[in-house]
């Protein structure tokens, strides 16, 4: 079992209850990572299904819970031959933290009948840069669980010089040698710096509502994540991530609605 799988476990109480333990592991200067917080949450509801994988994850974040013990507590929906709903909620000191509707299937490991191309091509991984380390008072401490090579143009942010356009374009494996599942999807979903950033944008961006899906099982190796926003207005910005595999195949999507940040 790696840190990631042992930060993510949840234990079973009963048929619609999970304890699980949110560590401090993955804090974004404060609050924990969105996408961290739904593979704990998929953890429960994947272990309580018929089914062995969450092909579409739909979760609206309430507030920030806190590092330490929680619980999830599951309502099924629909339990059908090839597709079953659940409701799942993340709970923290009798106080609901995030709401989720998950659906779950088995997915083969078959070839895809069409794919389109990637949004984006990377260069080749060892001409692409990390983010600096960030500093030990800045309690980032996410970013000692990944291994992200990011495209140098998407960070030209760091020197005051972003590209006036929302993207964002790395590849992502975790730090501790772990071959990518569906779980590690839901982390790298959410892993990319904030696409406003290179827009020109600054500061915590929280995430309001954010819906991904599981398209194939991913083969070993680096991942390389696409993101883009279509619209920065108002206070809101969104953003899309495409995650492609090792072997060229899409192997998750997703869309987030976030606020943009202050600071």
């Amino acid at each position: 079992m790696t840190k990631f799988d042992e930060a993510t476990q949840a234990i079973r109480v009963d048929e619609t209850t999970y304890d699980v333990c949110l560590d401090t592991g993955y804090s974004i200067g404060g609050p924990l990572n969105g996408g961290y917080l739904m593979a704990v949450l998929l953890r429960a509801v994947v272990d309580a299904s018929p089914h062995e994988h969450p092909v579409s994850t739909g979760a609206q974040f309430l507030r920030a819970p806190v590092p330490g013990p929680a619980q999830v507590r599951l309502e099924q929906l629909k339990a059908g031959r090839t597709a079953a709903m659940t409701r799942a909620t993340l709970v923290q000191d009798g106080v609901s933290f995030i709401e989720a509707l998950v659906t779950t299937a088995t997915l083969g490991d078959v070839a895809p009948d069409w794919t389109g191309e990637p949004a984006a091509v990377l260069p080749p991984a060892e001409e692409c840069v990390k983010l600096p380390d960030p500093k030990p008072e800045s309690n980032m401490t996410l970013s000692a669980q990944m291994d992200m090579r990011f495209d140098p143009p998407t960070l030209g942010w760091l020197q005051g010089r972003p590209t006036g356009r929302p993207e964002a374009r790395a590849y992502f494996r975790m730090t501790e040698p772990q071959d990518p599942d569906p779980y590690v999807l839901a982390l790298a979903v959410d892993a990319l710096p904030p696409v406003v950033f290179s827009a020109g944008a600054r500061g915590w961006a929280p995430t309001v509502e954010l819906t991904w899906h599981l398209r194939a099982l991913p083969a070993p190796g680096w991942l390389t994540l696409v993101g883009s926003g279509r619209l920065i207005s108002d206070g809101w910005f969104d953003e899309d991530v495409e995650v492609w595999d090792s072997a060229g195949r899409l192997v998750a999507q997703s869309r987030q609605l976030a606020r943009v940040g202050r600071g």
